[in-house]
């Protein structure tokens, strides 16, 4: 079997379902796929956030510098992005199966390498530079590997669910990074408070293979390859014109576009928001506030929870309360966002204070990036180019979160003095990334409606 002939979409099965069984077979399948999307990518998420639940101790361990991190951190965002752009044109023609199940594997290999690699450092005797490229360069691979669990997961939905469906269904599934970084952060916070930090990557690992079994057994590719029909045909959903033009025609209209660069646009500075708290918001709790690691990964992994419920209400709060105007849910959001997340970085205050501004900032910020990277583009994005979309995107989002690893390293270095860290600076740069992450959308809103 050629590399093209195992990645590429599945062909329709020629025994086909019988028709009393079409539609039991359907809701099954497509609910197996679902969840099993939602499972792998949450898992995908435990395998890209180790590193920020480590860079403590790798400080104190004088085995990297905060500057060091952030240049690792932007080897893994610059990588992911142009991953994620030719990964989402690509995935549109690929099998989404076998897409996600590589993806998380490979992921899942780099982890265990990085921290085979933790318990040799010693006798190896690696020194700074070396550590530095080793660990650069594993890390960019497992960006590479990362971008190829959104497009998957976000097609599955287009070739699975009806528009109808599609916009209720996409919140749940756009839950999955809180969740992951929920588990990140607290299951690899414990063990590395218990076992030390290559403990952390190694579980990493063991939890990225469980994804890639849960990818290969639950995973469907699209309902003609089990002997269904099309999902239009299945949900009696009229067929969009504009859907029976080409793959590849669909996509370069995308591109063409100016509503999805206005959403690209949006969602690089809801990324810088979003990876400065979860990359760095465990150390500045350890730096600034001075908490443990125990308690420090517990405020960023618990409030994860509550983004998770943002995503959910998402769509409700959209759709239901404010009767599919998508700019009021944005800005209501939008402002609560930034002040908890203000209220975060410069506000005192012990363990229940810091967890409440993060959960509120969690919740908020979700239903705005909920709303922005997903439900404004589903509004019109077609179903066949839902990969492109993703990779336009996908690029300038993690471009950008890549020049704030780098940016949030050097301005936590430059400020600091004989151990002590200045914060203002580099907080000052997550809130003015934060306002314009849903500002922009709304002075956009015109390029989004058609």
């Amino acid at each position: 079997m050629s590399f093209y002939s195992y990645f590429r979409i599945s062909k329709p099965r020629v025994q086909k379902v019988p028709a009393e069984e079409v539609d039991a077979t359907y809701k099954r399948l497509r609910t197996r796929t679902f969840w099993g999307v939602t499972l792998a990518y949450t898992l995908y998420y435990v395998c890209r956030m180790t590193l920020g639940v480590v860079k403590q101790p790798l400080i104190d361990g004088g085995v990297l510098t905060a500057g060091q991190l952030g240049i690792i951190g932007s080897a893994f965002y610059f990588v992911y992005a142009v991953g994620k752009f030719i990964n989402g044109f690509v995935a549109d023609y690929c099998n989404i199966r076998r897409f996600m199940a590589v993806g998380i594997g490979i992921s899942a290999v780099v982890n265990l390498i990085l921290g085979v690699l933790g318990l040799l450092h010693g006798p190896l005797g690696l020194g700074a530079v070396l550590t530095l490229i080793a660990f650069s360069v594993l890390w960019g691979v497992n960006g590479w590997m990362q971008s190829m669990g959104s497009p998957p997961g976000t097609i599955s939905l287009s070739r699975w669910y009806p528009l109808s469906r599609r916009g209720t269904m996409y919140s749940i599934f756009s839950s999955t990074p809180q969740l992951g970084k929920a588990v990140s952060m607290i299951m690899t916070g414990f063990i590395v408070a218990a076992a030390g930090w290559q403990w952390g990557f190694l579980a990493a690992a063991a939890a990225g293979f469980i994804g890639l079994v849960v990818s290969l057994i639950f995973i469907a590719d699209t309902p003609e390859s089990e002997g269904l029909p099309s999902v239009q045909e299945l949900s009696s959903e009229p067929v969009r014109p504009m859907d029976t033009r080409p793959t590849k025609e669909l996509q370069k209209w995308v591109f063409r576009h100016p509503g999805i660069w206005v959403i690209a646009i949006s969602t690089a500075f809801l990324y810088i928001t979003q990876h400065a708290v979860s990359d760095w918001g465990v150390l500045f709790l350890q730096k600034q506030k001075n908490f443990s690691l125990e308690r420090a990964t517990q405020i960023i992994g618990l409030a994860e929870i509550f983004g998770v419920a943002g995503n959910l209400c998402a769509g409700w709060l959209s759709d239901v309360v404010f009767r599919g105007n998508r700019v009021r849910p944005v800005v209501i959001s939008g402002v609560l966002a930034v002040l908890s997340l203000a209220g975060f970085l410069f506000w005192g205050g012990g363990f229940a204070v810091n967890m409440a501004f993060v959960a509120m900032f969690s919740f908020a910020f979700s239903v705005v990036f909920c709303i922005v990277a997903g439900l404004m583009a589903l509004d019109f994005v077609p179903r066949k180019a839902t990969g492109a979309a993703l990779g336009i995107v996908g690029i300038s989002s993690y471009a950008a979160a890549g020049a704030q690893s780098v940016a949030s390293g050097f301005l936590i270095d430059g400020f600091a003095s004989d151990g002590i860290y200045d914060f203002g600076p580099v907080s000052l740069f997550w809130i003015v990334a934060c306002f314009l992450a849903f500002v922009l959308p709304v002075l956009g809103w015109k390029y989004l409606k058609h």
